[in-house]
């Protein structure tokens, strides 16, 4: 088992995302998100320290191959350390998709105006995600955004269920992000524009575009994957 594995059966066994680890440790969550997929180089003493005290293992088991075949030991209770997260996948095969938790962003929390309560959890299968969400970067990312004030009508209702990438934390490319610019969340389409940086479309016309300026402080959540739209019968 190496340091990635190792993290992903802590992860596992605490049912934690890469967005839930990243509140509760205080650790940014795309330097999480680059470890698990490989596209970060081994981890930092100081990146992993946070970690290791919140699911309280040595800081050495990330580092060290013997020491983490003592914490595996200790923490999974003798299980062989090649078996932890080999196999326990749930008889249902059902995929947990947690709804965004908004209470460590900015202090008190992050302020989605006009959210018609939310929607707490969804659990689907594996076919199901296979055939209706396409590009996501890890399924531990994916969560829902329940769709807030009426300034994307035409796309979603407020209250309606959105897929959010939380894995996607920078606009490479033009498409629907959910950010926030201050304690504000919005969720718009980011369009960069040559020499203006980026633009912020609203679906319902009766709103006007705005540009996102560079001393503003802008933190992009995820990217919009799909979204529902719910008509009254």
């Amino acid at each position: 088992m190496n340091s990635r594995e190792f993290l992903q059966a802590l992860m596992d066994r605490a049912g934690d995302t890469a967005n839930s680890l990243a509140r509760k440790a205080k650790v940014p969550q795309p330097t999480i998100y680059r470890f698990l997929s490989g596209t970060a180089s081994e981890p930092r003493v100081s990146t992993f320290e946070p970690i290791a005290r919140h699911y309280g293992v040595p800081v050495e088991a990330f580092l060290s191959e013997r020491a983490r075949a003592d914490a595996v030991d200790t923490v999974f209770g003798g299980v062989p350390a090649k078996e932890v997260g080999a196999t326990p996948i749930p008889e249902s095969n059902d995929i947990p998709i947690p709804q965004f938790d908004t209470g460590g962003k900015m202090g008190d929390g992050l302020e989605l105006r006009d959210q018609p309560g939310i929607i707490k959890s969804w659990n689907v299968s594996q076919e199901w995600l296979h055939k209706n969400v396409r590009d996501y970067s890890s399924a531990s990312n994916l969560c829902i955004v329940t769709g807030f004030g009426d300034s994307m009508r035409g796309m979603f209702n407020p209250g309606d269920p959105l897929i959010v990438d939380l894995g996607v934390n920078v606009v490479a490319f033009d498409a629907v992000y959910f950010f926030r610019v201050g304690n504000e969340g919005f969720i718009k389409r980011l369009q960069r524009i040559p020499g203006e940086g980026l633009v912020a479309i609203s679906a319902n016309k009766a709103y006007r575009d705005w540009t996102i300026k560079p001393d503003m402080d802008l933190e992009v959540f995820g990217r919009v994957l799909k979204v529902w739209r719910s008509e009254d019968f």
